[in-house]
C-alpha cells in the first residue's frame, strides 16, 4: 500500500499557542469534506476563476506526466467520449469513467492512458448518492450524455436535460469543482421543431443557472469511425443499392470531425479561464447539403450513386410507428437508423453555426476539412475490399461509354 504523507506547517497565534494545519492529495483537488462524511454543509457554486493551470504538474506532458486535472466524463463510453478520454489521457490527467451497462463497456478506454489513470466506475444516473461518489475526487466535470431517440427506459427530457441538471446541482454542492463543461448540439432551441434540441436547450438553461462560470459546446453532426450519419448511409447503400434523401437532401448544416470537437474542449480546459462561462459553436469549415456529404460518401466507398428523394410526409409515416409503439410494448425496439421522426423533424431546418457565436478561432483551433482522412473509414464498405479501384469510374464497363 503505498503511504500518504502529510506536511504539518506551525502558524504561531498571538497567544503563544500553535496550531498545525496539514495539505494532502484531496485538499489538492479540492474536494470537499462533505463528500467524505465529515459534514453536511451545502456549497454554492465554487468554479475557478482561472484554467486549471495552477494545479500541480509533474512530468514532459505525456501520458506519463500529471497534468493536473482530474476529470469525471459522463457518457466517456460514447462516440465522443473515446476521442476526448484519449485526448485527455495522453496529456498524464486521471480520467474517472461512469458506466451504467456491462463493464466491458469502458474497457477500451483503460489502454489509452498510463496504468491506473483511466478508472471505470459503475453508477447510476438516477442516484444522486451514486453521482457523488463518482464524481468525489474530481475537479473537473465534462457532461457528453446525450441521446437521439427515444427508448420505454429513458425519454429525451430524462437524457438530455434532467440528468445534465442533476450533474450541474451537485457539481455545484461539491465545492471542488473548477470546470464544468456540457456539451450541447448545434440547433440547440426551444423553438427547434426536434424535441432532442429543445432538451438540449433546456438543459444549457439549467446548468448555467446552477453554475454561470459553466462553458457549454455545441458541436454540430460529427463524422468519425463510429459516426451515426455515414456509417447507416453506407450499410443502407451497401443492402440496398441506393440512398433515400430526405426531404430531397437540400437542407444546410456543417459537419464537424469528431476529433476536432475532442481537441475544443481540451483547449477550453487548458485555457486560463476565458472560456468559462461562454457558449462555443463548433461546425465544420464547409457547409453541405446531405446530398453533397452523400457523394463524398460514395466517393469513398466506390459505389455509383443512386438516390431516391423521399418528401417530408413520407419519411415521417415511416418512421412515426416506432415513435408510437416506443411506451406501448413491453420489450426494446430496434434502435432507429436512417428514419429517426426526431432528426426528420430537425432536417426541416438548415444547422449552420450563427455569424456572432464563438468558434473553433476562439480557441486557436481550425477544423479538419472532412475530404480525405477524416472519412476513410468508409473503405470497410467497399464490396471488392479495401483496394478495390480508385475511382467510381473503374467500376463501369468501358462499352458503357459506346
Amino acid at each position: 500500500m503505498q503511504a500518504v504523507s502529510r506536511r504539518l506547517i506551525q502558524r504561531p497565534l498571538s497567544g503563544g499557542a500553535s496550531i498545525y494545519s496539514s495539505s494532502s492529495p484531496r485538499s489538492l483537488h479540492g474536494v470537499s469534506d462533505h463528500l467524505n462524511g465529515n459534514d453536511n454543509r451545502r456549497y454554492s457554486s465554487s468554479l475557478a476563476t482561472k484554467g486549471v493551470g495552477h494545479l500541480a504538474r509533474k512530468g514532459t506532458g505525456g501520458r506519463s506526466s500529471v497534468s493536473g486535472i482530474v476529470a469525471t466524463v459522463f457518457g466517456a463510453t460514447g462516440f465522443l467520449g473515446r476521442y476526448l478520454v484519449q485526448q485527455l489521457a495522453k496529456m498524464g490527467s486521471q480520467v474517472l469513467v461512469p458506466f451504467r451497462g456491462s463493464e466491458d463497456n469502458p474497457r477500451h478506454l483503460k489502454l489509452m492512458g498510463d496504468l491506473g489513470q483511466v478508472v471505470p466506475m459503475k453508477f447510476d444516473p438516477r442516484d444522486e448518492d451514486s453521482i457523488k461518489a463518482v464524481m468525489a475526487k474530481a475537479n473537473v466535470v465534462i457532461n457528453l450524455i446525450g441521446r437521439e431517440y427515444e427508448t420505454r427506459n429513458f425519454s429525451f427530457e430524462e437524457v438530455n436535460h434532467h440528468m445534465a441538471e442533476k450533474l450541474a446541482l451537485v457539481a455545484k454542492e461539491h465545492g471542488g469543482i473548477m470546470r464544468f463543461i456540457q456539451v450541447s448540439c448545434l440547433g440547440a432551441s426551444v423553438s427547434s421543431p426536434s424535441r432532442m434540441q429543445r432538451a438540449k436547450a433546456a438543459a444549457e438553461e439549467a446548468v448555467l443557472s446552477a453554475l454561470p462560470e459553466a462553458t457549454v459546446m455545441r458541436p454540430a453532426t460529427m463524422i468519425g469511425t463510429e459516426d451515426r450519419i455515414l456509417n447507416p448511409w453506407a450499410m443502407f447503400v451497401k443492402k440496398y443499392g441506393f440512398l433515400p434523401l430526405i426531404g430531397g437532401g437540400t437542407n444546410k448544416f456543417q459537419p464537424v470531425y469528431v476529433v476536432d470537437v475532442a481537441a475544443a474542449i481540451v483547449a477550453a480546459l487548458k485555457d486560463d479561464g476565458s472560456s468559462m462561462g461562454k457558449t462555443y459553436e463548433l461546425g465544420g469549415p464547409d457547409v453541405f447539403t446531405p446530398h453533397d456529404l452523400a457523394e463524398i460518401m460514395f466517393d469513398m466507398i466506390r459505389e455509383w450513386p443512386r438516390y431516391v428523394k423521399l418528401p417530408f410526409p413520407i419519411a415521417k409515416a415511416m418512421a412515426g410507428p416506432r415513435d408510437f409503439m416506443v411506451n406501448k410494448v413491453p420489450f426494446p425496439l430496434p434502435s432507429p437508423q436512417i428514419f429517426n421522426l426526431d432528426q426528420i423533424n430537425a432536417l426541416t431546418t438548415d444547422t449552420l453555426v450563427s455569424d456572432k457565436a464563438l468558434t473553433f478561432q476562439d480557441l486557436d483551433l481550425v477544423p479538419h476539412k472532412l475530404k480525405g482522412y477524416p472519412v476513410e473509414f468508409l473503405i470497410q464498405y467497399r464490396k471488392g475490399g479495401p483496394n478495390f479501384g480508385s475511382t467510381v469510374s473503374e467500376k463501369i464497363p468501358t462499352d458503357f461509354y459506346n
